[in-house]
């Protein structure tokens, strides 16, 4: 078995607003699918992200740091969160990546991940 990153990369701007059924739809589909990767014994981590608003990005240069606010690039899509799966294999990722609900208007990228211990 191996770990595998799935970070969920959304359209912002597309993203239903708090307090609306479709937001709630979008929060039911995340349930089942934690429930079934649960259930199937392969999840390890993952949660949402907060609005790309509320994040950083640091840099450090010649012993200096620079935090800017926000995304790192503010045309990107929007990060809103990540499972940590183990998988078999490269195809059973893609199948999980394929059943989670960023992958239906958005992009699910996987990376498989170095574990160094």
């Amino acid at each position: 078995m191996a770990k595998y990153m799935f970070l969920q990369y959304v359209d912002e701007s597309k993203a239903p607003r708090p307090g609306t059924p479709e937001l709630q739809q979008q929060i039911d589909a995340f349930a089942r699918y934690l429930e079934e990767v649960q259930a199937a014994g392969v999840f390890l981590n993952g949660d949402p992200c907060q609005p790309s608003a509320s994040g950083f990005s640091v840099t450090a240069h010649d012993g200096q740091a620079k935090t800017t606010n926000g995304p790192m690039h503010p045309q990107s899509p929007w990060l809103n969160g990540y499972f940590v799966l183990d998988c078999k294999d490269r195809e059973e990722a893609g199948r999980w990546a394929a059943k989670n609900p960023a992958a239906k208007g958005g992009t699910v990228e996987v990376h498989p991940i170095l574990s160094l211990m």
